[in-house]
C-alpha cells in the first residue's frame, strides 16, 4: 500500500483505485490505509468516499512493506479464509477511540474477543450482513459509521420509498428530467459499504428491492430507468439497524433470514463513567436499565441520553439537567423516573423542564450578574 502511494505521489486513490491495483480485497485495503493514516504515513481527505495521497513519510514507509502478488487475494477467496488470514500486524487492534466523519470520536467496544470495529470489517470482508439491534441512543450508528469510512447511510421510515433506495427522476434546473441514482446504487458501482438505518420501519416491499443486491446475485434491475442492471463492485457491503422497542419496528422472517450474523447493542454505563458524566444520573440509569430488562418499565436513559444531560448540565447547571431527564422519558414511564432521580440525587420534586411566569421587564433587560447597568454614564 505504502509503496503504490509512493510510486504515485501526485495521485488521490480511492479504496477502490487500490484495491483494484493491488488485487486485494476493499476491506484489507481500507485497514492498511487507515493504519498508514494512523501513523501519520499517508494523507487522506474527502467525505463520504475518502481519498488517500502520499505524504513525506510515505516512502521510508514502503521501505517496511510487503506487497503480496496481485490477485493473491481475490475477494472470494479471502472471503473463505477471513477468519485464518488476519493476524494482529496486518489487522492492528484498534483499541483507543477512532474519529468519525463528523468529528465525533466513537469508542470502541469488546465483540467476539475482538474490537467491534475489527469484527465488522472481519465480516464485511468475508460478506455476511449484520444486523445491529437496541434501544435508541445505543450507538449503532456510530460503530457503523467508525468502522466504515466509506459509509452511505439510508434513514429509514414509514415513508421511505424504492426510489429512495435506487433513484427516481428528478427535474434539473433546465427543467428536464434526469435520472438521479439512489444511495444503493452508489454503493453497489462503488463498492461501499450501506446502512439501513430503521429498516424495520420501512415497507416489506420496499425492502425487497434490496435483497437481490446481496444474495448470489449481487445485482438489480432498475426498472425506472430502461430496466437497467446494476451489479455490486467488490467491497459491497449491507449493514442494518432495528430498534425493536419502537413502535411501527416489525423484524419480518425475510428482513431477518438475510443478516448472518445479528448483535445486540446496549449502553455501556462504565464508558459513561469515564466519560465523567454524573454518577449518580449513571446510577440511574443502570437501575431503570434493569427495569426494562425486566419488563417492569419501558423506558431507560441510553448513552446519547447521558451525554445530552451532560451538556445541558454544563450551560444549564444541575436541576434544569434533571428536569429535563425527566422530561425526555416517554409520559408512561416519566414518574418512575422522576421518582428513581429523586432518591438517587437527593433532591425533590423534580418536573419537566418548564417555562416559569412571565419576568419583569428591568429583570428581562438586565439579568442576574448582568452588568448592564455598570455603563451608565461611562465615557464611551
Amino acid at each position: 500500500m505504502a509503496r503504490l502511494l509512493a510510486d504515485r505521489p501526485a495521485d488521490k486513490l480511492t479504496i477502490g483505485d487500490m484495491a483494484r491495483q493491488l488485487g486485494h480485497s476493499h476491506g484489507a485495503v481500507r485497514n492498511a490505509a487507515l493504519t498508514l493514516v494512523r501513523r501519520g504515513e499517508a494523507d487522506q481527505s474527502g467525505t463520504g468516499q475518502p481519498e488517500f495521497r502520499a505524504n513525506g513519510k510515505t516512502a521510508a514507509a514502503a521501505q517496511r512493506a510487503v506487497i503480496s502478488p496481485p490477485g493473491t487475494h481475490s475477494p472470494r477467496a479471502q472471503a473463505a479464509t477471513a477468519r485464518t488470514t488476519y493476524t494482529a500486524a496486518a489487522t492492528p487492534r484498534q483499541t483507543g477511540p477512532i474519529r468519525r466523519a463528523g468529528g465525533q470520536l466513537y469508542h470502541p467496544r469488546e465483540l467476539a474477543d475482538l474490537p467491534d470495529v475489527e469484527a465488522l470489517n472481519r465480516l464485511r470482508d468475508a460478506d455476511v450482513p449484520v444486523l445491529l439491534y437496541g434501544p435508541p441512543g445505543t450507538g449503532k450508528t456510530s460503530l457503523v459509521e467508525a468502522a466504515f469510512p466509506d459509509l452511505l447511510t439510508v434513514a429509514g421510515d414509514g415513508d421511505t420509498t424504492v426510489g429512495d433506495l435506487i433513484g427516481e427522476y428528478t427535474q434539473d434546473d433546465a427543467g428536464a428530467y434526469v435520472f438521479q441514482y439512489g444511495p444503493l446504487v452508489t454503493a453497489m458501482t462503488e463498492g461501499r459499504a450501506l446502512l439501513i438505518d430503521d429498516a424495520t420501519l420501512i415497507s416489506p416491499k420496499v425492502l425487497a428491492a434490496l435483497y437481490p443486491a446481496m444474495d448470489g446475485r449481487r445485482q438489480i434491475q432498475v426498472k425506472a430507468h430502461k430496466g437497467e442492471t446494476i451489479k455490486a463492485e467488490p467491497g459491497f457491503y449491507v449493514v442494518a439497524g432495528h430498534n425493536p422497542g419502537v413502535h411501527g419496528a416489525v423484524l419480518t422472517e425475510a428482513l431477518a433470514s438475510r443478516f448472518s450474523v445479528q448483535i445486540q447493542i446496549g449502553t455501556d454505563y462504565d464508558l459513561a463513567l469515564a466519560l465523567r458524566i454524573d454518577a449518580r444520573v449513571v446510577r440511574v440509569a443502570r437501575h431503570l436499565s434493569r427495569q426494562v430488562e425486566l419488563g417492569e418499565l419501558g423506558w431507560a436513559p441510553q448513552l446519547r441520553e447521558l451525554l445530552s444531560y451532560q451538556k445541558t448540565e454544563a450551560v444549564l447547571g444541575t436541576k434544569a439537567a434533571l428536569a429535563n431527564l425527566v422530561g425526555i422519558a416517554p409520559v408512561e414511564d416519566r414518574d418512575a423516573v422522576a421518582d428513581a432521580v429523586m432518591k438517587a440525587v437527593g433532591v425533590k420534586n423534580i418536573a419537566p423542564l418548564t417555562l416559569g411566569k412571565q419576568l419583569p421587564a428591568s429583570a428581562a433587560r438586565h439579568p442576574p450578574g448582568s452588568t448592564g447597568s455598570a455603563h451608565r454614564g461611562r465615557p464611551r
